[in-house]
């Protein structure tokens, strides 16, 4: 009997344990996101995402594509992949239909650059600068969408009329329901937090995490990763940086995870999240997976191998080159 009590304490002390820390990181992470959201709603409001989308419209030349398609990009990269697609979708009858290629190029620049001031605020909350994140994924949106513009045109490949296989319901814009919405959404963050801390616990309980870090360390370490990074690395790649988010930001806490490791996890992140559910997403607007899924997964993980490897020989040359050290999280997000 007492040695039931025992087990019955320990789950219980285990449990209490993992929820306040889900309720720590889910804090620190709403702290970041909730004055965005607010932020991004009056932009919304007021009707001043179309003047952020005057600068891209020149851009869009390079890769092929419309220049009112800047609007549907700068809505994606200030709000989120949906609010992109609703006006992509308000804009199909009064412009001629995208190609197959135009809408995969289109496609794959969202997915590497969309929600950037919640998802770059995140990744400073984890002490990497929100403006090397900003200028990586911009970047390397528009390095992405001029490379598979030049193979698709250079190749004649899809170039059929694509086709929209699903259209978003357009939100109530009753202010209510728009926090009531909100609020839901943070709620299911929270709760997606705790499961994956729970199932992080059950990972490392049962040795699973040390595999896995086992069998990823050859890869990561071509990348510039370690292998106390592997973890949060796969989840962030599969769960997304908003949902990911505050287990990222509870890992960096720990200790456990060094500064260079976060800035390579975070800019791998950053580049290629959510890989299941954003290509299928896309995919659903008439996008082929070449891009959405395999173009962006390739050139994610070049792109961070190739930086890392420059990035360490600067620090060599300039020796500049110390023991790795811990992520120190300050109290309140810098200014």
């Amino acid at each position: 009997m007492s040695t039931q009590q025992s087990l019955f304490g320990t789950l219980m002390q285990t449990s209490a344990e993992i929820f306040r820390n889900a309720v720590n990181a889910s804090f620190i992470l709403f702290k970041v996101m909730v004055p965005i959201i607010i932020a991004v709603k009056l932009l919304n409001e007021f009707d001043l995402v179309r003047y952020l989308a005057l600068p891209l419209e020149p851009f869009m030349g390079l890769v092929g594509l419309p220049g009112e398609m800047g609007l549907v990009w700068a809505t994606s990269i200030v709000v989120n992949i949906y609010s992109g697609i609703i006006v992509y979708v308000a804009m199909l009858p009064t412009i001629e239909p995208l190609s197959v290629a135009q809408i995969s190029v289109l496609s794959a620049m969202i997915l590497v650059a969309h929600s950037l001031p919640v998802e770059c605020k995140i990744a400073q909350r984890c002490g990497v600068s929100l403006s090397s994140q900003v200028i990586f994924r911009m970047g390397s949106a528009m390095m992405l969408g001029i490379i598979l513009h030049l193979v698709y045109s250079g190749f004649g490949l899809l170039q059929d009329p694509s086709t929209v296989m699903w259209q978003p319901e357009q939100t109530s814009p009753d202010l209510l329901h728009w926090a009531i919405g909100q609020a839901r959404n943070l709620l299911y963050i929270f709760i997606i937090i705790l499961g994956l801390m729970v199932f992080m616990r059950l990972l490392d309980a049962l040795r699973i995490t040390e595999w896995i870090n086992n069998l990823l360390t050859p890869f990561l370490r071509f990348m510039g990763i370690s292998r106390n990074a592997a973890t949060i690395t796969v989840l962030g790649l599969t769960m997304g940086i908003t949902y990911g988010g505050g287990l990222i930001i509870h890992e960096v806490q720990s200790g456990r995870v060094s500064q260079r490791d976060v800035f390579a996890s975070l800019t791998l992140m950053g580049l290629s999240h959510a890989l299941i559910e954003d290509t299928l997403l896309m995919m659903l607007l008439g996008a082929h997976s070449s891009a959405t899924l395999w173009a962006r997964l390739i050139f994610s993980l070049v792109f961070v191998a190739v930086f890392m490897r420059i990035f360490d020989s600067y620090r060599k040359r300039r020796g500049l080159d110390a023991p790795a050290t811990p992520v120190t999280i300050p109290a309140e997000p810098d200014n």
